[in-house]
């Protein structure tokens, strides 16, 4: 059923965010009220294709019936309870987590996001070498904590808090010789994405993370592989390092890792040692509620063979769209439901057509156009996304880049 609001309503609603929230975030003219599935609709009943999946945490999609049980159940048995003391749903999770992530990978430190897990990663591998440099890649993004920041490429995030901690290196991505130059004696971790998100939607190139997982094991240094947004099904497998094989020291996991639900974790290979009481932790990491809402999560990944489901459904999208010819597509790439189109123009203007006409899609950079939809994404859905994106980036013109404003 739609919800729906009068216009002074709505009206308060916006006025009253915009005069409390912090600032930092741009806002888009919506306001939305509900989902479900791949489908999100704003206070005036508006219904909108979900192309952003809360920034790819909704892999299972909005208001999954499964996870807002089990959230519901655990809220009403036990919410707080802090690893101080050991816990029936935290257990479950664990065991769940080393029966999915790749062989080798049997301890894990839970958090409550992405940034906090790259952090914790760049932590455990400075203790592990007792060395305090990091090999990071151009474009790559990492997060916004200090230590997360510090890894993370793009400047307009960086400048304001800077200095930002020391003995960090950028290469460029998918180039090995440079991450061989840049690999030394000093080097405690190389941390990398399989695929660069926030970076254009870049997915390295066969063998380049086998190569630097080698690079790292021949040099002493610890390899964390950042999928906080690439894991839980997103690029057609349960995490992207599968489609290579690779075995990381550290795995760093968030985003959809509970339907939408605050949490993270780091998954912990043998190399990484000295982890004792005390050293790291958090008041909120592994709560039940949290647990709770990302074992159904990962049941609902499993039962529904959601990765299976991105892997098909992204290859039939990504064709679907390098078969488009319009002159202001530059590059159409992606893996499985990770998909970038780098434009030849900026990408706003686009973004704002596609909301428009009822799709809400997301930007990775100036000019790529970044999609991350719900797995749960339907064919028809998909051939909808489609027939609006090209419909959008056809009112481009050379110059009148505005156009598409309408």
């Amino acid at each position: 059923m739609a919800v729906t609001a009068g216009p002074a309503v709505r009206s308060s609603s916006r006025d009253v965010e915009a005069r409390y929230t912090s600032g930092v975030y741009g806002k888009r003219d919506v306001t939305i009220v509900r989902g479900e599935g791949a489908v999100v609709w704003d206070d005036t009943g508006k219904s909108y294709l979900d192309c952003t999946a809360g920034y790819g945490t909704a892999n299972i999609g909005h208001a999954h019936p499964a996870v807002t049980a089990a959230i519901a159940r655990q809220a009403g048995t036990l919410v707080a309870c802090q690893e101080a003391f050991y816990n029936d749903r935290r257990a479950e999770l664990l065991e769940l987590l080393a029966s999915i992530v790749p062989a080798g990978l049997e301890r894990f430190f839970l958090c409550n996001s992405g940034s906090e897990a790259n952090e914790a990663a760049l932590k455990f591998a400075r203790l592990t070498t007792g060395r305090t440099g990091v090999v990071a890649t151009q474009r790559g993004f990492h997060g916004r904590t200090m230590g997360s920041l510090s890894a993370t490429w793009e400047p307009q995030y960086r400048q304001a808090f800077e200095p930002l901690v020391p003995g960090t290196t950028f290469v460029p991505y998918d180039r090995l010789a440079a991450m061989e130059e840049a690999i030394s004696d000093t080097t405690a971790a190389v941390i990398v994405e399989v695929v660069q998100g926030e970076g254009g939607v870049r997915p390295a190139s066969p063998g380049y993370l086998a190569a630097v997982a080698e690079l790292c094991r021949q040099r002493g240094a610890m390899l964390i592989v950042d999928e906080i947004q690439t894991g839980f099904g997103r690029t057609g497998r349960m995490f992207a390092c599968e489609h290579e094989s690779i075995v990381p020291d550290l795995l760093c996991v968030a985003k959809s890792m509970a339907g939408g639900f605050p949490i993270g974790a780091v998954a912990i290979g043998p190399r990484i040692t000295g982890l004792r009481p005390g050293l790291h932790g958090s008041t909120f990491g592994g709560n039940p509620l949290a647990c709770a809402a990302s074992i159904a999560t990962i049941g609902v990944l499993q039962e529904e063979g959601l990765p299976d489901r991105a892997a098909v459904t992204g290859a039939a999208m990504l064709e679907q769209l390098r078969a488009l010819n319009i002159p202001v597509i530059r590059e159409v790439r992606g893996l499985g439901l990770m998909i970038g189109i780098e434009l030849r123009d900026r990408v706003r203007p686009t973004l704002n057509a596609l909301q428009e006409r009822g799709i809400l899609a997301l930007q990775a950079g100036s000019t790529t156009l970044r999609l991350l939809p719900p797995l749960v994404i339907s064919e028809e859905q998909v051939q909808q996304a489609v027939a609006t994106i090209e419909q959008a980036l056809r009112l481009w013109q050379p110059g009148q880049a505005d156009a598409r404003n309408g």
